[in-house]
């Protein structure tokens, strides 16, 4: 007789919609047992029936939730995925919402670190992957972003420390920083629900990224051999060459 493999294991943090939803979608369907992090518990629950994953209510920047994913997922991860985050207003500096700021800083960089800390023994058990979702916001700064470029590129230092402070271990620690992706929620968020803002955007740019196109490239780089480290895989919309520069056709 044989003995049966059991699937791998994925976390996804931010799994209650967007890029988490799809990735969520994405790694099931390559064959990974899903768990699915995130505060709206409804969302995730969903999905997770959809999936056959599991379904844990975690906000990232909750000492005590991230002690409770730690203890539901178990003692193995092969691939985590930090995506939990997000962006908060595009005022200049001089009428900078700081409550924002910190609000941002506290999801993109100390969630990620805390739920990175929390798992990282499941991920040396599994000699696994740690993935985390950047943004090309930490690749140059534009006007209206100070608040999100300096959140991401903090993200981004601490994720080159943990890499060289990994080197001697069977743990990969990828990037990927998406450019312009529309999903449907993110400007809104940004904005304070101003669709017209939000929806300001994406006009005239012809096939912005979306969801599943950052899934596809966060399952590629996870599927890569185990000497294989994509340390920073940078994707963008064609219509979109840089921050501050994009092709729209009206």
């Amino acid at each position: 007789m044989t003995t049966p493999v059991s699937a791998p294991i994925a976390v996804v943090t931010g799994a209650s919609s967007g890029i988490g939803a799809a990735t969520a979608r994405r790694l099931a369907a390559d064959g990974f047992t899903v768990v699915l992090a995130a505060r709206r518990a409804d969302r995730i629950t969903a999905l997770a029936d959809e999936l056959g994953g599991t379904a844990v209510t975690c906000d990232v920047t909750s000492a005590e939730d991230v002690a409770t994913l730690a203890a539901a997922v178990g003692p193995r991860v092969d691939v985590l995925i930090n995506n939990a985050g997000g962006a908060l207003g595009q005022e200049p500096l001089a009428e900078a919402d700081f409550d924002a700021w910190q609000t941002m800083y506290a999801s993109n960089v100390l969630g990620a670190a805390a739920v990175t800390k929390a798992l990282l023994p499941a991920v040396r058990e599994a000699e696994g992957s740690i993935l985390f979702v950047t943004s090309t916001a930490a690749e140059t700064s534009y006007e209206g972003g100070a608040g999100y470029c300096a959140a991401k590129s903090a993200e981004r230092a601490m994720i080159g420390s943990l890499r060289l402070e990994l080197v001697a271990e069977p743990i990969r620690v990828c990037e990927i920083a998406p450019g312009m992706v529309q999903t449907e929620e993110f400007s809104l968020t940004r904005f304070g629900g101003d669709t017209e803002r939000a929806a300001a955007v994406y006009a005239g740019v012809d096939e912005p990224l979306i969801a599943e196109d950052v899934a596809e490239c966060l399952a590629w780089v996870a599927s890569r051999p185990p000497h294989v480290n994509i340390d920073r895989l940078v994707v963008r919309p064609r219509a979109q060459a840089a921050n501050h520069k994009v092709h729209r056709t009206s």
